[in-house]
Formats: C-alpha cells, structure tokens, sequence
C-alpha cells in the first residue's frame, strides 16, 4: 500500500472509531440520562405515545390510558380519582409519576422484563404494544365506606386480610384528583400543581404510608401487651399494679391513669389483672409494665410486627419506630405510645393483623395480579410473612382481651351485629394546645370473612368517638360483603 492510501486508510479508519465510540456512548452510557433529561421531548412523546395498562379493582378500570387525538398520543384517566389517588398516584407530562403508576411504571407501560415475549409476540402480528393490567387487592366496598367515613376529615385507614396480607382498603384525606395533573395543558397542570403543593392540608401526602409518623398512644398498648405475653412471664389474668397517677423515674413529671387529667386507679389496691387494664386503657399499668419488660424485649417484639422495617407494598412504607436509647421515664411513656413511638397506618394495621392470623404478621401486599392484554398471568399475589410476634395461643389471648375492649370498654363504638370484634382505641397527644390524634386499631371476623384495620383521625379526639365509628363502617362492609 502506498503512502497517501495508507493515510487515507488511517483516516477512515480513525472517523470510524469515533463514529463507533460516540454510537456506543449515546447509546450505552449516557442512554439514561438523557432519557432522563426533562428537555428531551422525543422521551416524553415516546413514553406518552404508548396504550398505558389500566389500573383496576374488582374488574373496574380506576386508571385508564384514552387516544387523545394531540401530539401525545393518549392521556390517563382516573374514575374515580380523589377516592383512590394515593393509591395510583399520578401521570403527568410535566411532573413524571407517583403511586401504583411510579412502582410498577415498566409494567404499566410494557417495558417490563416479564412482557418481553408479549413484545416480540406484538411486533409479530403488527398489533400495537400494550402495557400489562395491574390488578389491585382492594375491596371497592370497603374503600367505598373508607372514603365516605373519613369525609372531610384529616387521616387515613388501611384494612388488610390478615391471612394474606392483601390490602382491602387504603384512604388518605384530604386527597386530589390527579387527572388534574394528567392533563396535556401546560397551563392548567403547573397551576394544579401550584394549588396542591402550597395547600397546608397537604392533600398529595399518602398518611396511610408515610408523610408526618403519627404517636399511635394508647393503641400502642397492644403491642405492650402482646410482649408481656411473648416474654412467658405474664397472662392476661396476671395481675398488674396501676395507680391514679404515677411519678416518671428520675423526672419531675408525673403520669394520670386516664386522659384528661383522671387519676383513677386501675382497680382496687390500684392494681388490676392485664386484661382488665388494657379494656381500661388504664396508662400507669402500662407505664409500669414496659419498663418491667425493658426496652429489649419491647424492641424485639416490635421489630417481629414490622417496626424499622422497610416494606415496598410496593409503595414505599416508611419504617416505624419506638426510639432508641430509652431511660426510665421515656421507656414509660413509650410504652403508652407517647415519646418517640411513631407509626403509620399500615403499621398499626398489620399490628391488629397478628391477633387475628395466630400471631403471623404478613406483610401488606396492593397488587392482585398482572396480566398481559391476551389476559396472560404473569404475577400473582404471593402471601410472605414479616414476622410472629406471638405464639398462637398468645394471639387468641390478645384477641379476647381485644374483644372486652370492644364489648365492655373503649372500643363500644366499633361493635357490629353478629359478628367478633376486638380493638383498641387510641388518644394520641401531640403537642400543647393541639387537639390529640384519634385511633382505632382492630379486627372483625364473621364465618370465613375478616379484615384488620387501623384508623387515625388527625386531631380528631378521641379514638372512642372519632376513629371507631370509622373502623365500624369499613370492617362491616368487608365481612359483610
């Protein structure tokens, strides 16, 4: 070869490895962001461009994907929105996604490992691709009462079938509607987004799963109560000292027995049996209790419920917690799910959940199954344990202790005709000069139906007036179907 060929090889040559880096680059490297990159319009017109798999419960789509006729291609739909937002979240050209719709986004739009034979299958027969369909495990009835109960009031309840873990309902109020954010108007969606983020009712916040951990007060009394059985030491016929007011070790602080300021003792010689205390929700008792179990042991049965643990349901649960490092007086007022205890709805929920399933926690579970649009399964629910806090004969005790509570104490609110229901109230303090948190956390069983459930009004009161209605209405309509 001769010198100027041999330079023109080299060059073409040369333009050729830089042609195949720069391919391998864009393509291979930097394929993510750029993706990624918000000013990359052919990304979102590709993603918008594609027939979205509905979201649906009990045979209904609550999410949709409709031809929009615009540049676009198709527009999500959400019937009804506000009622299950939290939920399924949103999908918008301008502020990506939330929910069901972030979780399992590659499902929904097809690009889902699972759905790669459904792709070739597609490309074969020349039809146009389609995302999977995500069937939920929510109860339409029970979100239905939910919604309707909860009104206008700030909270959240989730209700999960104890045996699998399939979550039957999850309301969070005050919600929004997310076809608001769906929209392909500019305009209209930076406003929407504008009104919703600076709202202080915070209506885009998931209380079910997270935003602010609420102190689950005197609920929290039955994962005391369950420890002190799990520790072999105590039975609910033990019998437990419970004075009218009791003084915090090494603090100038002093606890009442009941809310608002009542010094009642527990019973007579301000003692009573560990039954008696919990239908009393008598706070000394347990006060007293948890630091005779210790902080140890209250940790380890809390953690065998789910607290620390970080659940992807599969939207993401923030983890409960009862602090760390507790002295005497902080392990008292833990024990009453004061101090630092902090908790979220489906944590409580899947507390209620072990009494009712011989003491196994399993975790919550939101999705049903996924099908491909030939209706092929390509995922269904799997029930997986979390823990078991409680033997199961330890759980039967919890159940009727959980039953006097309902029948002959606090709990009276949430009784329903025919049928076993055990619960435990909660009055939640939260800071000075603010109106406590409302709680109800509990089961119902009737024949072969049941439900768990965990109810918090925010400011609402008390758990007795406010959160055990509540609790009644969605239980009811479960095992009454």
């Amino acid at each position: 070869m001769n010198k100027p060929l041999r330079h023109v090889w080299l060059v073409v040559s040369l333009l050729f490895l830089l042609l195949f880096t720069s391919t391998t680059y864009f393509q291979v490297v930097a394929q993510g962001r750029l993706n990624a990159d918000g000013r990359n319009v052919r990304t979102i017109y590709n993603e918008f461009g594609r027939h979205r798999g509905p979201i649906v419960v009990d045979g209904t789509a609550i999410a949709a994907s409709v031809e929009s006729g615009d540049t676009y291609g198709y527009l999500r739909t959400y019937d009804p929105g506000a009622m299950y937002a939290p939920v399924t979240g949103y999908y918008s050209v301008i502020y990506g996604f939330s929910g069901i719709e972030r979780a399992l986004n590659d499902t929904l739009s097809g690009d889902a490992d699972a759905l790669f034979y459904q792709r070739i299958s597609d490309i074969l027969s020349g039809e146009q691709g389609q995302g999977a369909t995500v069937e939920l495990t929510v109860d339409s009835k029970a979100q239905q009462a939910a919604w309707e109960a909860l009104g206008d009031q700030r909270g959240a309840v989730v209700a999960l079938d104890p045996g699998t873990g399939a979550v039957l309902a999850m309301v969070s109020t005050p919600s929004y509607d997310p076809n608001r954010l769906a929209s392909h108007s500019s305009s209209e969606v930076q406003a929407a987004w504008k009104e919703l983020n600076e709202d202080p009712s915070r209506p885009m916040t998931n209380r079910a799963t997270g935003g602010d951990l609420y102190p689950p007060g005197s609920a929290f009394k039955l994962v005391v109560a369950a420890s002190a059985l799990d520790s072999g030491q105590y039975t609910p016929d033990t019998v437990i000292p419970g004075p009218g007011v009791y003084q915090l070790p090494n603090s100038s602080s002093q606890m009442n027995n009941h809310a608002g300021g009542d010094q009642t003792p527990c019973g007579p010689d301000d003692s009573s049996t560990l039954s008696d205390a919990l239908r009393q929700s008598c706070n000394t008792s347990f006060a007293l209790l948890g630091q005779e179990l210790g902080e140890d042991q209250l940790r380890g049965t809390a953690e065998k419920f789910g607290f620390g643990a970080r659940l992807e349901i599969p939207l993401a649960v923030t983890p409960s917690t009862i602090g760390t490092d507790l002295d005497g007086a902080q392990l008292a007022t833990t024990s009453i799910g004061q101090y630092e205890t902090r908790v979220t709805p489906v944590q409580m929920a899947m507390v209620a959940s072990a009494f009712a399933n011989d003491g196994v926690v399993m975790e919550p579970q939101l999705i049903r199954s996924v099908r491909t649009s030939d209706l092929s399964s390509i995922a269904e629910l799997t029930p997986r344990e979390v823990g078991q806090p409680v033997t199961a004969s330890g759980a039967a005790q919890m159940r009727q202790m959980m039953i006097e509570a309902v029948e002959n104490g606090t709990g009276s609110a949430a009784r329903i005709d025919g049928a076993e229901v055990g619960g435990k109230t909660g009055t939640a303090q939260w800071g000075e000069g603010r109106a406590p948190h409302s709680w109800f956390v509990g089961y119902a069983q009737m024949g072969e139906r049941e439900v768990a459930i965990a109810v918090l009004v925010e400011e609402g009161g008390y758990g007795s007036r406010v959160a055990a209605p509540i609790a009644q209405d969605v239980m009811e309509a479960v095992i009454t179907g």
